[in-house]
């Protein structure tokens, strides 16, 4: 019994659907074509995240771009979140908070003064903040500095305990790093730390302006109190499987990644370290963190 080609049947079952064997095997194209994109950006993805291990799908997007158009592909933010999501990429975010200031302590507090500044320049603002790293049997403690304007972590510490020691030298590193000679004021909490004798003279001894967060208000210290998240929902740091010097270079590795990868959409999609080198004022997409203090006190 004689059996009909392939190609025949194809025929009878395109006419029966009413479509032609041109638009079935464009279809077939197309849906390989679509697998190869996605396969492509999966992969992208993947690179990206190597180093920036938590990035969020907005920044994801725009970090994206340059390298998909070497692929020649272009794609909407809504499209990336629907892929990720499909194939379980999306990041979630947890929210966990440990005391890490004693601000009742003997020793002198200082007003806030960046409540009405706006932050124009880098090495105006330098915010300090301290946050925990839970390990496998210990508790880290990381102390950061970052500038105000380009969201650049100029200093930090990682050490066993919360001593004042850690502060001074993230401080110290600061200073080691700065590049401008502009007036400076330094903004914190009023922990014990940031109050210690030590450390107070270490800014003034370099004329830098001290500023503390007053009644306890989250709002008065916000940019290092994100800072912190980002550092540690990012780059994976809320819990470390690694002993205290391991997770002392994933520190400084995610820190180094964090300066120098990640863009901002805040700074114009620049990274830190690019920001920090501007000389040209940005196209301002962040809201400033003074009045936004002061809107969220009017408006209680």
């Amino acid at each position: 019994m004689k059996q009909d080609h392939p190609r025949t049947g194809m025929v009878v079952l395109c006419r029966l659907f009413g479509k032609t064997r041109h638009a079935y095997y464009d279809a077939l194209w197309r849906k390989e074509n679509s697998l190869v994109k996605e396969d492509i950006i999966l992969q992208e993805v993947i690179q990206i995240r190597k180093d920036l291990p938590a990035l969020g799908t907005r920044k994801l997007h725009y970090v994206l771009q340059p390298r998909l158009a070497s692929h020649k592909i272009s794609i909407g933010r809504d499209y990336l979140f629907d892929l990720l999501a499909e194939h379980r990429l999306l990041i979630r975010r947890r929210k966990r908070k440990i005391i890490t200031t004693d601000s009742r302590h003997w020793m002198r507090k200082y007003s806030n003064i960046i409540k009405t500044i706006t932050v124009n320049r880098p090495e105006q603002i330098w915010v300090s903040d301290i946050t925990y790293i839970r390990m496998v049997n210990q508790w880290g403690y990381l102390s950061l500095i970052t500038d105000a304007y380009s969201r650049k972590i100029m200093g930090y510490s990682f050490r066993s305990d919360m001593a004042a020691e850690g502060c001074v030298e993230a401080l110290q590193m600061a200073l080691n790093n700065r590049i401008y000679k502009e007036p400076l004021i330094h903004h914190s909490d009023r922990g014990s730390q940031y109050c210690s004798h030590q450390y107070v003279s270490l800014l003034l001894q370099n004329n830098i302006a001290i500023s503390m967060t007053e009644n306890g208000d989250p709002y008065e210290n916000a940019l290092a109190e994100r800072m912190n998240g980002i550092i540690k929902t990012e780059f994976n740091l809320y819990n470390s499987q690694l002993g205290f010097e391991q997770t002392g270079k994933q520190i400084s590795k995610s820190i180094s990644a964090y300066n120098s990868l990640r863009p901002h959409a805040s700074c114009d999609y620049l990274t830190p370290e690019e920001t920090h080198l501007q000389s040209e004022q940005l196209n301002k997409r962040w809201k400033n963190y003074s009045k936004y203090y002061n809107h969220e006190k009017t408006a209680v």
